[in-house]
């Protein structure tokens, strides 16, 4: 009579071991250990026929991660990376996974959600982990965080960012190149004002590249022609209040050079009426693309559905609505930047003592009606 109270599910049969199936097959262990292994040639082929047939009829599954173990290898990488609900992080996941599959590795994802000390967290997990290599897409992450996963420790490629201190491979986007292309497409286009606007800069390379190729392109204009003006605006999406001041803020900027009432630096000016000429164009750059969501959603509520006649977008990045929108963007190579990092990861697994590399890959200029004459 059974005693296992109603309702209570059956319990899940007991997984095959490869002490079991080295009983149906008639042999021992280390014959099994041969065969899971490959090596066929010191197998007999009626020995190796029954272990095949043992295995099916036991539905064996061997353990992966206890062979790694035991080999020194268990094929798993770890991927740290800043922010999931940016775009471009998903599209670099999928060069990712597709080279992972190609390569025969398995990544282990974890998300920091823009959060240092998840960072930090996150990377000494990994090491508990034993993977044998990180990509690092991170925020905040500094140098004696990494020095585990650096140099002397498990191989590591950077995505798109460096990080101060640590030697290792960067795979990414060719920052300086992208932003100079789109600042030179805005002062061809006949932009007067130029606002590039970034998220906080001091922690993140990439950023930090953006604007410096922002205000050098800027700069060089001036050098010529000396009537467009550029200026940096810095949005911290992690902050409500500051998004709202920060735009405010730009609001009245756009209104004062709009009406001629000041350089566009910032100061005051109201709206004239019977101001002779036309208003200054003015664009906004967005650094990257939810940046550019939080302007176009600004600039579509003040302005109404035809914002872009008031105000240019460019954004590097190139979200599927950038396109509903018509807004200009710089694409980025997103899934070979995945794909490429995990090869550079790969050959540094398995021995590549080359010096530190840096694979900067071209963005794509897509011109839509956002910044057309």
């Amino acid at each position: 009579m059974s005693t296992t109270p109603p309702g209570t599910p059956p319990a899940a049969p007991r997984r095959a071991t490869i002490t079991d199936v080295a009983r149906e097959a008639g042999t021992g262990k280390t014959s099994i250990s041969r065969y899971l292994n490959g090596e066929m040639s010191v197998l007999s082929p009626e020995l190796r026929a029954r272990i095949e047939a043992a295995i099916a009829r036991l539905d064996y599954q061997p353990n992966q991660m206890a062979r790694g173990l035991k080999r020194g290898r268990n094929r798993l990488i770890g991927m740290l990376v800043a922010d999931l609900t940016n775009p471009y992080s998903v599209e670099v996941l999928q060069g990712v996974e597709a080279a992972c599959h190609a390569l025969g590795l398995m990544p282990l994802i974890c998300h920091a959600a823009n959060e240092v000390e998840m960072e930090r967290r996150y990377l000494q997990l990994l090491t508990t982990y034993r993977v044998e290599g990180v990509i690092v897409n991170a925020l905040g992450v500094r140098e004696e965080t990494l020095r585990p996963v650096g140099g002397g420790g498990i191989p590591a490629v950077l995505v798109d960012r460096q990080v101060e201190g640590l030697v290792a491979d960067m795979v990414g986007l060719d920052n300086r190149a992208a932003a100079g292309l789109g600042t030179r497409h805005l002062l061809e286009q006949g932009f007067e004002h130029i606002w590039f606007v970034v998220q906080p800069f001091e922690r993140v390379s990439s950023r930090q590249l953006r604007v410096q190729a922002f205000d050098h392109a800027m700069r060089a204009h001036r050098g010529v022609s000396g009537h467009a003006r550029g200026h940096t605006l810095v949005l911290n999406l992690a902050d409500a209040a500051d998004v709202e001041r920060s735009l405010a803020g730009l609001d009245r900027a756009i209104d004062a050079v709009s009406s001629g009432a000041s350089d566009g630096s910032g100061g005051r000016g109201e709206r004239g009426a019977d101001t002779p000429g036309a208003p200054a164009r003015v664009a906004l750059f967005a650094a990257n693309a939810p940046v550019a969501l939080c302007l176009a959603l600004h600039l579509k509520a003040r302005y109404g559905a035809h914002w872009q006649t008031r105000v240019a977008l460019l954004s590097i990045d190139d979200p599927d609505w950038a396109e509903l929108a018509g807004i200009t963007t710089i694409r980025q190579p997103t899934y070979e930047i995945g794909y490429r990092a995990v090869e550079f990861l790969y050959e540094r697994i398995e021995g590549a003592q080359t010096d530190a590399r840096d694979c900067l890959l071209a963005g794509e200029l897509i011109v839509r009606a956002s910044t057309s004459r």
